[in-house]
């Protein structure tokens, strides 16, 4: 039973993969007058009207006298006005900047939220292997810090909570990896339909801040589970198998490469076992 559902959790990571590519792939237009577009380019062509235009992980270009009516913004890239070319509302970019060419005009808000020696930054992607590997080093260790000292402050004021998460992630791993694909989904498309209007800008930072957050939670039951089951006699305390797990998940995300991979999954499983534990089957029966 385990094991299908490990093939089960598979498959899930595999679609999700898919989707995301899917997405990267396709132009979202609401109504033909929303212009959406996942990992590259979005461009109003000239003399066109529309009422927003976004971008997630590329730039959004208007070209002359074409028209965004409310928000023209780019996430991990640049908004870019060209001659003539209006937008009535605001104009956002995160990680990158607003260029206004001669004659173009934002008649709202203009914010840019970048770091050009950041993460962020196209130069940084430039700049050689080492001091990347260094910076991203340094940044997961410290978070693996804190998530020890986060997993030690629940194991002491709430014992049964992390392994009560490592259990579920035990008995439901195929569930839980369709938990994390479904809630990532969500977040996803919720933070499209709230950056489409003005009022739902503001309630972004929060939906990506609760993401965050039962993410966290949740991976520090993967670290019990992955600790369970290194130490398979139950040797240990469940505080020695949670650090145990942690410092195995901290090496692996070291590693070049794969590191992102193990990021990625522990973010779904943790993600997918926090949602289970709160909605799943199991806690309608306890409950009964």
């Amino acid at each position: 039973m385990k094991w299908q559902q490990l093939i089960l959790a598979f498959i899930a990571t595999i679609c999700l993969i898919f989707a995301g590519k899917a997405l990267a792939q396709t132009d979202i237009n609401i109504n033909n007058t929303n212009l959406i577009r996942f990992g590259g380019n979005v461009t109003v062509a000239a003399n066109q009207t529309v009422e927003n235009a976004h971008a997630f992980g590329g730039s959004v270009t208007v070209l002359p006298n074409a028209r965004v009516l409310d928000t023209a913004i780019a996430f991990g890239g640049d908004v870019i006005l060209k001659q003539g070319a209006r937008v009535d509302g605001d104009a956002y970019s995160f990680g990158g900047k607003i260029v206004q060419e001669p004659g173009a005009i934002i008649s709202g808000e203009r914010a840019t939220f970048s770091d050009r020696h950041g993460m962020m930054s196209d130069s940084y992607g430039r700049r050689s292997f080492f001091p990347w590997y260094f910076f991203n080093a340094i940044f997961r260790i410290s978070a693996a810090v804190v998530a020890a000292i986060l997993g030690l402050i629940i194991l002491q004021t709430s014992p049964q909570f992390l392994p009560n998460l490592a259990g579920k992630l035990d008995r439901y791993p195929g569930l839980a990896a369709l938990w994390g694909m479904g809630a990532i989904l969500s977040i996803v498309f919720g933070t499209v339909l709230l950056a489409i209007t003005l009022i739902g800008i503001p309630l972004i930072p929060i939906l990506s801040l609760s993401a965050v957050v039962a993410s966290l939670v949740g991976s520090l039951g993967v670290a019990l589970f992955v600790g369970q089951r290194i130490d398979n006699n139950s040797k240990q305390s469940a505080l020695q198998q949670f650090l145990i797990g942690l410092a195995v998940l901290t090496v692996l995300t070291l590693i070049p490469f794969l590191g992102g991979l193990v990021v990625f999954l522990i973010n779904l499983f943790g993600l997918g076992v926090i949602l289970l534990w709160q909605f799943g089957r199991e806690k309608s029966k306890t409950a009964s």
